[in-house]
């Protein structure tokens, strides 16, 4: 692939793409729950209530083909690094990584101080990347999804 990815925040025009691109990946290896519903359902209340979206963006097809979130949570410094999604023709180009890198560089700057993440194992390149971020699985507790069977935290200094 040589395509050049761009990385943007959050746009209503990106909206669409975030919820296509959650639905393709979690029901390829999931179920859709009442949670995701929930997300889709107000996309616009992440950033409304302090967190950002995230999008990779191939320039030259001018196509929305990644993205992942920060979601505020209740602890004022505790976001929740969520709904990350590579179209599956783009797997494998590091769009995660860039994605990833953008969500942690917007968080320092936010003075964010802690990111978790509720994961699965059977994904296990979702866990490599996550563990090259600096995310270090914590003693699973309280998780939104029942998909999930690890919960990692990065915290950033």
């Amino acid at each position: 692939m040589t395509s050049e990815i761009e990385i943007k925040t959050y746009s209503p025009e990106y909206r669409d793409d975030f919820v296509r691109l959650n639905k393709e990946w979690i029901g390829t290896y999931f179920k859709l729950e009442k949670s995701d519903f929930k997300t889709f359902d107000h996309v616009e209340d992440i950033v409304q209530n302090g967190g950002q979206i995230f999008f990779a963006i191939d320039k030259d097809v001018a196509a929305v083909v990644g993205c992942c979130a920060l979601v505020k949570r209740d602890d004022k410094n505790c976001f929740e690094l969520a709904k990350m999604a590579v179209s599956k023709d783009y797997r494998g180009h590091h769009i995660g990584r860039k994605l990833g890198d953008a969500l942690i560089d917007y968080a320092k700057k936010h003075n964010v101080k802690r990111i978790f993440l509720e994961g699965n194992t059977k994904l296990e390149a979702s866990i490599a990347l996550y563990k090259r971020l600096g995310f270090k699985e914590i003693p699973l507790q309280g998780i939104s999804y029942e998909r999930c069977d690890i919960l990692m935290e990065k915290i950033i200094p």
